[in-house]
């Protein structure tokens, strides 16, 4: 008898408590105490159109991160360097690098269909960075990201694989000309500083 009864006044409370009315609370990402998200800098502030389906690609959502620009081509002695490139973002990523390839055919070694561009780099490279839809990366014609690049280093890409780093802040720290591998110490050394390593 008395089971019953704590029973049936346990289940009367249970009811009295998911009756109450429950407040709905808007979802808010989760920040670190005393720390703001990032501000998009200006570099940043661009859309390109994503390699694999031309879906607008607004690079303020890298920002925040440690971000390696590459102009890539297919048919280059460099096009191997998307090898080292996807294992350097698969090392460095989980610690806020991001690499972004953005195809040309400014030095005629790029092929005109996205689709094989895309085959190569999915397919034959396996990378996972973000790839952007082929541009003109110098010259008077530039996209607007290479052109604020090579105005703030004072160096365009002269060949395919030139690589360009920028900080968490949003400032170029390092021009990389197209020997220079992603494995090199020299480029390894700044991103990994860059990363606060």
């Amino acid at each position: 008898m008395l089971k019953t009864a704590l029973s049936v006044s346990l289940l009367a409370a249970a009811v009295s408590v998911s009756a109450q009315p429950t407040a709905v609370v808007p979802h808010r990402p989760v920040i670190a105490a005393g720390q703001a998200p990032a501000a998009c800098p200006a570099l940043l502030k661009q859309s390109f159109k994503r390699l694999q389906d031309e879906a607008p690609q607004d690079l303020c959502q890298y920002a925040g991160k440690v971000v390696l620009v590459v102009n890539t081509a297919s048919y280059c002695g460099y096009t191997k360097q998307y090898e080292g490139l996807e294992k350097l973002y698969a090392k460095y990523s989980p610690r806020g690098l991001v690499i972004l390839g953005f195809p040309s055919n400014d030095f005629k070694q790029e092929s005109a269909s996205t689709k094989e561009i895309a085959d190569l780099c999915y397919n034959t490279y396996g990378v996972k960075f973000p790839m952007f839809a082929p541009t003109v990366v110098s010259g008077a014609n530039a996209n607007p990201l290479h052109a604020a690049l090579a105005q703030q280093t004072g160096k365009e890409p002269k060949w395919n694989f030139t690589k360009y780093l920028i900080g968490r802040d949003g400032k170029v720290i390092e021009h990389f000309p197209s020997k220079v591998t992603p494995q090199d110490p020299q480029l390894v050394g700044k991103v990994e500083a860059a990363l606060g390593m």
